[in-house]
């Protein structure tokens, strides 16, 4: 059956390189029903309700503030080792249009611990609203995008193996969801130390939480309880500062 080739995109080279990394990881998918009705209940109380996203990326934060192992990565220069950073930076996906495609791109939250869910939120929306060309990291990533394969993922090699840079462009976790349109990823592909992923809510609250992790910086044991100690933020420090903003707005 005789097609047509199509040149790939540079918001598609910016998947395939991902993934040609993402490749070379080990990762494993844990997950975990959780019960968020409280914290379904105060977020529909607010006036402005914050997006999903801003909350599980403030809570899995804190978390990661406690637990050293999720500030860690695995990385190759000049050896191979771990490398521990003092605070997290989340990596959270955002789809835009871009050229008359959908295309995904990744927005870095700097120490989201010290954030405020609002904040959070806030740079949230300017990621989904602002234009593409103004986003410094997504600016980046397109200029990157547009260099020879060699090029592109030389860079990102030396982005994601040297310990003092990695979480400069890269992060320390990632966020992946697209619950709101109904589905959900069972094992996304992940370059990350962890990868966290969620479904959809349902009515009664509950909801299949799930971190794909790094089995190199990670065994399974200690992500089991990582999702513990999240469920226990998100419906405790969480729900206290959404009901603080209700009852702020009072």
């Amino acid at each position: 059956m005789r097609g047509r080739a199509v040149a790939l995109s540079r918001p598609r080279r910016m998947v395939a390189d991902l993934m040609y990394f993402a490749a070379g990881v080990p990762t494993v998918p844990v997950q975990r029903r959780m019960n968020l009705a409280p914290l379904v209940a105060a977020r529909n109380a607010t006036a402005d309700r914050p997006a999903w996203t801003a909350i599980f990326t403030k809570a899995y934060a804190l978390v990661a503030a406690d637990v050293p192992d999720l500030r860690r990565a695995y990385v190759k220069f000049p050896w191979a080792h771990l490398y521990e950073y003092p605070a997290s930076a989340a990596y959270v996906t955002v789809e835009r249009d871009y050229e008359s495609e959908k295309a995904v791109f990744g927005y870095r939250i700097k120490d989201p611990a010290a954030l405020s869910i609002r904040q959070i939120a806030d740079h949230l929306k300017y990621a989904a609203t602002a234009p593409v060309d103004e986003v410094k990291t997504f600016r980046r990533a397109l200029t990157v995008a547009g260099y020879p394969r060699l090029v592109r993922r030389l860079l990102m090699w030396v982005a994601l193996n040297v310990g003092r840079q990695r979480a400069n462009y890269a992060g320390t976790f990632a966020v992946s969801v697209y619950s709101g349109l109904g589905a959900e990823s069972l094992h996304p592909l992940s370059p990350w130390t962890t990868l966290l992923n969620y479904g959809v809510i349902a009515a009664d609250g509950g909801c299949d939480v799930r971190l794909i992790y790094d089995h190199r910086v990670l065994d399974g044991a200690n992500v089991a309880r990582v999702l513990a100690k999240l469920e226990a933020v998100l419906c405790g420090p969480i729900l206290d500062e959404l009901r603080g903003d209700v009852a702020k707005a009072a």
